[in-house]
């Protein structure tokens, strides 16, 4: 660790302690935007479930308060990672459209191995149901967003809505577009 850092590492820590426990933050925090891994969702999941528990859990390495805002910043960046499906709806679509160019563009080229289009439809009404709605719904809980909670988690459910509407014709449009933009190279 260079020297050109000293000021800002005393700012974050005073003691190997501190330090340890700065890195697992960062460590916890970095990972939380690995939202496939079932075996780390468990792990968060419970690290949620103990930090928020009726009756607090005692243990000697943290206080409730460190176990509160550790998990609550790994949601936090969860959020920020799929923070367009909690805004407007044309924020999402734009993300989304985006998102999907960029998949399939990857199987078009032989770097995914599956037809994104085949399960867009479906496979984000189940994003909504099993990850950003209840992601919405446990940043609501803990307060970190005081009262734009409700606005992100109607935003989220609102979305849903919109998608299992208009969601058929918009992947067919997005291949449209794909298909538009690469005949004219």
């Amino acid at each position: 660790m260079g020297k050109e850092f000293d000021e800002l590492r005393a700012c974050i820590y005073h003691t190997e302690d501190d330090l340890r426990r700065f890195r697992q933050l960062v460590v916890n925090t970095v990972m939380a935007t690995d939202i496939v891994d079932k075996e780390l969702q468990a792990l968060r999941k419970a690290r949620w479930e103990t930090a928020f528990a009726d009756t607090p859990i005692h243990d000697a390495r943290f206080t409730s308060d460190d176990r509160k805002a550790t998990i609550v910043i790994e949601h936090l960046i969860q959020a920020s990672d799929v923070a367009h499906t909690m805004q407007h709806w044309h924020v999402y679509r734009a993300w989304n459209q985006k998102f999907f160019m960029e998949c399939y563009a990857a199987y078009r080229s032989g770097r995914a191995d599956s037809d994104p289009s085949k399960n867009w439809y479906q496979g984000e009404i189940g994003f909504f149901d099993f990850y950003v709605i209840p992601l919405a719904k446990k940043l609501a809980s803990c307060g970190v967003f005081g009262v734009s909670s409700d606005e992100y988690l109607s935003y989220a459910q609102s979305n849903r809505d919109e998608w299992v509407r208009e969601g058929q014709s918009m992947v067919k449009d997005y291949l449209a577009r794909y298909e538009g933009m690469n005949s004219e190279q």
